[in-house]
């Protein structure tokens, strides 16, 4: 059974991709290596600007979740621009999560299902995927949260 288009999909959870951004640095947003794409750390951003804050500290568990959905919306919108069609993706094979949390906070996979549920929410049983959550003392410009994925795609004439 074919699964259901994505950007359909994409319409009925009401996600509208953002405009993707270049790259803040010395490396690519995301890399093909045949049929895996490697998307690079994005990090959580709140009305447009990088979304600062620590867990178990200035933010809760729920607003890390919110911030680990966004960050997986702005992982969607960089795939879509590098692959054209998220329809090709065949699989969300392994995410990396590194939450910005105090030293006693344990919650950091309950913020990084955020993402997941939204890539299962969109992809389905596609969307299921192997995956790390790491609690970090920082991340890049004080962000509470920043979200790599590897990517299966359907290549040419291959599609999901």
């Amino acid at each position: 059974m074919d699964r259901q288009d994505i950007y359909a999909k994409l319409e009925e959870l009401d996600i509208t991709l953002p405009t993707v951004g270049a790259s803040a640095a010395a490396y690519a947003m995301c890399v093909q290596s045949g049929n895996v794409a490697y998307l690079s750390g994005h990090l959580a951003k709140k009305d447009g600007k990088v979304w600062v804050g620590k867990l178990g500290a200035a933010l809760t568990t729920e607003e890390g979740h919110v911030a680990a959905r966004s960050v997986a919306i702005d992982l969607l919108a960089t795939l879509h621009a590098h692959l054209g069609d998220l329809n090709r993706v065949k699989r969300i094979i392994k995410m990396t999560s590194l939450v910005n949390s105090t030293a006693d906070f344990t919650g950091q996979h309950l913020v990084t299902n955020g993402a997941s549920e939204l890539f299962s929410d969109v992809f389905g049983e596609s969307g299921k995927h192997a995956r790390s959550a790491f609690g970090v003392a920082q991340v890049p410009l004080g962000a509470c949260v920043e979200i790599e994925v590897i990517v299966e795609v359907a290549c040419g004439s291959d599609r999901a």
